[in-house]
């Protein structure tokens, strides 16, 4: 737990995304969820009443876009727009998985670039500053023109990793697509091991077959990824990684959709253990060798040095369990 704030103006609301994540962001902060209510009509309109005063109030509003993405945005724009009528001194979105993110840039001809409109309709509502967890692309950040505070899971999974002793060159830490090579590569310098990436390309019939760029023959085996949508990216790559001789595979993702068949061919994959944080209160099944590390902790000493007017920056150095031991 970090140093409460209970005794500062500051009060941290709820939205019905992820309730777990938030009272464990509550409690670690030493500060109880203010009271407030939402509801849906039969319409799919959002109300929502905040049932305590926050004039003058630090706000911070926990909300994750995640599925049903459209009416979790919304919810999240109605409460920072009541909050800034009700005349709070500044309002904090905490977003810990924030969707829309893939929508990044333009694809394709006449597609749109969703994550900026987003963080317009955010900045437009409202909000003052945002916090949230390891962004799918960094340059999102600069969609805004307030403050976006984007934390790392890195170290924690890292401490983690560190804890099981899977450290060291005994250990390959894999990105199972070009996209993710800065992510594992941060893991694999933490761990002190070497990383290997899988690449595709397609031979004379246009089928890609993936290829592994690098050794994991005799090592166990980490993929690593930001978000765990469909399963097939780590299905398909935990098969290429146990055919180049990887004696165990783990996986690891910060944010856990599960959507689909995503349960399914993850038990059947070849993989020991998967690892994601909370960031997503998923109604899906899980697989049956799922893990959860929450996040909760590093989201609260976040809150707490912005409210104390603190750096960020220690949070996103890893420290070994041994040294702090």
């Amino acid at each position: 737990m970090v140093q409460p704030l209970g005794e500062h103006n500051i009060k941290l609301f709820s939205l019905n995304s992820n309730r777990d994540i938030a009272e464990k962001i509550a409690d670690s902060a030493g500060i109880p969820l203010g009271k407030l209510s939402s509801r849906q009509f039969s319409d799919g309109e959002i109300q929502i009443n905040i049932e305590e005063s926050v004039r003058g109030v630090d706000v911070y509003i926990i909300q994750s876009t995640s599925y049903p993405v459209n009416n979790h945005l919304w919810e999240l724009l109605i409460m920072i727009d009541a909050c800034k009528r009700a005349s709070a001194n500044t309002i904090t979105a905490v977003i810990p998985y924030f969707g829309y993110a893939r929508q990044d840039r333009t694809a394709s001809p006449r597609e749109p670039i969703t994550a900026k409109l987003v963080a317009n309709m955010l900045v437009k509502a409202g909000v003052d500053r945002v916090l949230t967890l390891d962004l799918h692309a960094s340059q999102i950040q600069g969609f805004f023109d307030i403050p976006v505070d984007n934390l790392l899971t890195e170290p924690l999974f890292a401490a983690y990793y560190m804890e099981k002793g899977l450290c060291g060159e005994d250990v390959v830490i894999v990105s199972p697509k070009n996209s993710g090579i800065k992510r594992a590569r941060n893991i694999a310098e933490f761990l002190n091991a070497p990383i290997a990436i899988i690449d595709y390309a397609q031979d004379d019939s246009e089928r890609s077959e993936g290829y592994i760029i690098g050794d994991v023959a005799g090592k166990k085996a980490i993929l690593v990824d930001d978000i765990l949508n469909s399963g097939r990216t780590f299905s398909q790559a935990s098969k290429i990684v146990q055919e180049g001789g990887a004696t165990e595979i783990y996986a690891v993702a910060s944010h856990g959709l599960f959507a689909g068949t995503a349960t399914q061919l993850l038990d059947e994959a070849p993989i020991k253990e998967i690892l994601v944080t909370d960031s997503v209160a998923s109604k899906e099944q899980h697989p049956k060798n799922i893990a959860f590390l929450t996040a909760s902790d590093l989201i609260a000493d976040a809150i707490h040095r912005i409210q104390e007017h603190q750096p960020l920056s220690p949070l996103f150095k890893f420290t070994s369990p041994e040294k702090e031991n």
